[in-house]
């Protein structure tokens, strides 16, 4: 009866093992894929990588008003915002598939 236990512990651990290791590798993938996000119909564009920084930031010339620089401050903030939403969606897209859709906190592995 013991020694049963034990042994479905043991395959356990092997699962979660494995686990961490699909885990590992994923988060290592996703370091290297990118996420755009658009907003103001083009105004101003983010692409971001999967440790969410950013990797280009372009604004459309007709974003550029002087006497409207707090719209093209919120224009770039809502961009990165987006392109940061984005990349928890993708992650969490991703970590479903590792998990097999087990809903675990982030940072457990």
């Amino acid at each position: 009866m013991f020694g049963k236990g034990m042994g479905n512990m043991a395959g356990m651990m092997k699962k979660v093992q494995k686990m961490q290791a699909d885990m590992k590798k994923m988060q290592e993938e996703l370091k290297t894929r990118t996420v755009e996000a658009s907003v103001g119909g083009g105004a101003v564009t983010v692409v971001m990588n999967g440790e969410k920084i950013i990797e280009s930031l372009k604004l459309n010339p007709s974003a550029v008003d002087p006497e409207d620089v707090e719209m093209l401050e919120d224009l770039v903030m809502a961009a990165v915002n987006e392109a940061s939403k984005k990349v928890d969606d993708l992650l969490a897209q991703e970590m479903g598939k590792v998990t097999g859709g087990l809903n675990l906190p982030t940072g457990l592995f």
